[in-house]
């Protein structure tokens, strides 16, 4: 508070200046005025320490309220007042209250150096009220972004995750647990659409397990800090997986927890009003788990999550959509002088690869079919292509021998990797984006660090050309297919053999595991399809219906369906439940050498030796 001639001062020359103050009586919501006192309730209108001016009320909660004012002393600049005036009874709560709000102005100094958290300007008391000045962040917290924009696509919230983890990481990184993460605390800024997390007047200082006062908001809290009052690292990220539902389904988590308390975050799929990929299902499946010890237990362990995709991974799927029962051709690519021998498709949809006969890779734009480039540099067919986590890298393995490392956006060339002595017929790269993995006619699969484009190893126990290879999602399994006829299923973390697996009569060509890590399709030169349990190893079913090899397959997203190309120019889609062909598709002119699945499921892409490729919409 202002006091004598000063105040007085200070009013007239407002007054004269047609400022107009906000009164900072808590209990008034008289709209600003340029009296010397409030005409509501008569409490005089004040500038804090002669420099802050209050200009309008934000709102409030329990604790007091919020202004926007301007600083005088930095030509007028905006910035955020918080007052505390906690409407509770007894003297327990009040001094809790108190030293929650001092709490958060001291997370604020801490944490005042990251560009994503609003500055700690100042904090004083004044009047018997407590006060917090602020930076100002002129933009809206994403419910008020849900609310105008409607619900988020899984690339917003892709985008979210990518700009609010790394804050958190660095708030947990110093031993700070904001407990209170939900939309309205993550504000938007207008001017360049960075994420801000704000409102740290919840947060406690670590110790091992934090424990303390039963604190958060009902619906976003995590079982462990609703309950015990108990906090970490996973109690935050609890919240940010119920944030990221909320945002993609549009429904509150508080009328879920009141029909069902925890329960319902087992079948939270059911709510999703249109697919979104394994990659983030799996990812809020572990964020929203009521364990707090199976969550993931740093930001950075969901950041790495988040990025390490190296090819379409098949999207979970609202209940109404269980399986694929046929495609529609959109559209044919042409252009290709030789055969199409592999596609991959982007994490985002939007980008296509292609690797050709002729040595070639195309580089298509998927969202207008518009060929964007075409990267040379091998010397013979090119015959397995693979994005690397993030989008920026290309691997593609040729039968010159050689595997080369790409930049995808500049399309030049980084790197080649020699070692095989003859053809590489596959190549895959490990869910963490540090190991590639090679197979080659020279009968062996050699293990690459990706970081350093080391050899790190090399695997022997085929007898023949190994013509396939796929990682399991957790990257602890590598499974080989050969033209010996047997798949080999091994360790990558110890690079043991773990078993051989016989059953096709003639080559295995292909080899797909399904995003759970439970299922297994090897597709042969016998013309069958074969299903292996790749947790017990044993054969459940094998699909027959090709008139010739299969050279592809391809499990769908939510592993009731599969694709198969075949060299009898066919594409079939089977009903992985029922063991059932739902449809076959013969478009292409000759053999069908490779299909891959979209990350949103919609789309089917398959390369022929009939030098095209065709982009189907599944349904």
């Amino acid at each position: 508070m202002l006091e004598g001639k000063e105040d007085v001062t200070l009013i007239n020359e407002a007054n004269e200046g047609l400022f107009m103050l906000c009164c900072l009586n808590p209990e008034c919501h008289n709209p600003p005025a340029s009296d010397p006192a409030c005409p509501n309730c008569g409490v005089p209108l004040v500038i804090l320490r002669n420099r802050y001016r209050p200009l309008k009320s934000l709102g409030g909660g329990g604790f007091g309220k919020t202004y926007l004012a301007e600083d005088i002393d930095k030509l007028n600049s905006q910035c955020v007042i918080k007052q505390f005036a906690p409407r509770i009874q007894g003297t327990s709560a009040l001094q809790k209250a108190t030293e929650l709000f001092k709490q958060e102005a001291q997370r604020l100094e801490q944490l005042s150096e990251h560009p994503q958290i609003p500055r700690l300007l100042a904090y004083f008391q004044d009047n018997n009220h407590l006060y917090l000045i602020q930076e100002f962040i002129d933009g809206e917290n994403l419910l008020a972004e849900l609310k105008q924009q409607g619900n988020f696509s899984e690339e917003k919230i892709r985008e979210l995750l990518l700009d609010l983890l790394p804050i958190l990481e660095v708030v947990h990184q110093v031993q700070v647990i904001h407990r209170d993460i939900k939309p309205e605390n993550i504000m938007r800024r207008r001017s360049d659409s960075k994420l801000f997390l704000i409102d740290f007047g919840a947060s406690k200082q670590l110790q091992g397990t934090a424990s303390g006062t039963q604190i958060g908001t009902f619906g976003y809290t995590a079982l462990e800090q609703m309950e015990d009052g108990q906090s970490c690292p996973a109690s935050d990220l609890y919240g940010v997986g119920v944030t990221c539902f909320h945002l993609v389904t549009g429904i509150h988590p508080w009328d879920l927890w009141k029909e069902d308390g925890y329960s319902w975050v087992r079948g939270w799929r059911m709510y999703l009003p249109q697919p979104i990929s394994v990659v983030l299902g799996t990812i809020l499946d572990k964020l929203l788990h009521k364990d707090y010890q199976q969550r993931y237990q740093s930001a950075r362990e969901v950041l790495q999550a988040l990025q390490s995709v190296h090819q379409p991974l098949p999207p979970t799927v609202a209940p109404d959509r269980n399986n694929i029962t046929t495609a529609t051709l959109i559209h044919t690519l042409t252009g290709n002088s030789g055969w199409i021998l592999s596609v991959a498709i982007s994490l985002n949809g939007k980008t296509l690869v292609s690797g050709s006969h002729d040595g070639t890779i195309k580089i298509w734009n998927l969202g207008t079919l518009k060929l964007k480039s075409t990267l040379t540099g091998h010397s013979n067919s090119v015959n397995s292509v693979a994005f690397s986590p993030d989008g920026k890298t290309l691997v593609s393995g040729s039968h010159d021998g050689t595997i080369k490392i790409w930049n995808l956006r500049t399309g030049e060339l980084n790197f080649t990797l020699t070692g095989h002595s003859d053809p590489v017929w596959s190549v895959a790269i490990s869910l963490d984006g540090n190991t590639l993995v090679s197979g080659s006619w020279d009968n062996t699969i050699k293990i690459w660090n990706l970081t350093t484009l080391e050899l790190d190893s090399t695997l022997t126990g085929h007898s023949d050309s190994v013509r396939s290879v796929a990682i399991s999602p957790n990257g602890k399994t590598l499974v080989s297919g050969s033209i010996d006829n047997t798949i080999k299923i091994w360790n990558l973390t110890t690079l043991e053999l773990k078993s051989t697996l016989i059953g096709h009569s003639n080559s295995v060509n292909y080899v797909a595991i399904s995003p759970d890590g439970n299922t297994l399709a090897s597709g042969s030169h016998d013309k069958t399809i074969k299903i292996w349990n790749l947790r017990t190893l044993e054969l459940k079913s094998t699909l027959t219906g090709h008139a010739d090899p299969v050279c592809s397959v391809a499990i769908s997203p939510n592993g009731n369906s599969l694709v198969s190309g075949s060299w009898d120019n066919t594409i079939k889609i089977w009903n992985l439940t029922t063991l059932e062909l739902n449809s076959t598709l013969t478009n292409h002119s000759d053999s069908v050498t490779f299909v891959a699945i979209s990350t949103d499921g919609n789309i089917l892409v398959s390369g022929s030796s009939d030098r095209t490729i065709k982009i189907w919409r599944l349904q």
